[in-house]
């Protein structure tokens, strides 16, 4: 089938409309690179605005096993919708470890304010030591510019998907 890629910074909607769009696609998977990092019980570094080394190995560890897991779910007929944070250089790599064509990437790039809405609301946080400001900065500054960007401040999730489905095409490497 096909990988359908979904990211952009913590608390730009990237669970909410990966989910969504899983929804409406015929035989899919959510794919959450986050469970993979909520796998290792004991020794998880978390991300730091400096990641040491073993942060950084962790971090390449849940994105190889995200990436072989959204394979494995094409392979068996279903279109894997995988999200994730993946900045800078990171995304060329991620996109890199994708056996499975077409991909389509989609990067979530709500503006810091309605992050920072969102981050308030949501039961969880995950930021440590990074702001929003960090995090936008890196994604809009350092990581290329693969597939659909798309502005999703102003959007309600449903708005996102169907925009997201409407430039289909764009979004496709």
């Amino acid at each position: 089938m096909t990988v359908v890629l979904v990211t952009g910074i913590m608390a730009a909607g990237k669970s909410t409309i990966a989910q969504a769009l899983a929804e409406r696609l015929p035989r899919s998977a959510h794919v959450r690179g986050d469970v993979f990092r909520r796998m290792v019980v004991n020794g998880r570094v978390e991300m730091a605005k400096y990641p040491d080394k073993e942060a950084l190995d962790q971090l390449h560890l849940r994105y190889r096993l995200a990436a072989r897991t959204a394979d494995a779910y094409a392979e068996a007929g279903f279109t894997a919708v995988v999200q994730d944070v993946i900045l800078g250089e990171d995304l060329s790599t991620f996109v890199g470890m994708i056996r499975t064509r077409p991909l389509h990437v989609i990067v979530l790039i709500p503006d810091p304010a309605a992050v920072e809405e969102r981050e308030r609301r949501r039961p969880k946080t995950g930021y440590g030591d990074l702001t929003v400001t960090d995090l936008d900065s890196a994604l809009r500054q350092e990581t290329p510019r693969i597939g659909l960007w798309l502005d999703s401040s102003r959007q309600t999730p449903q708005q996102t998907v169907d925009e997201i489905l409407d430039r289909w095409t764009e979004s496709r490497l």
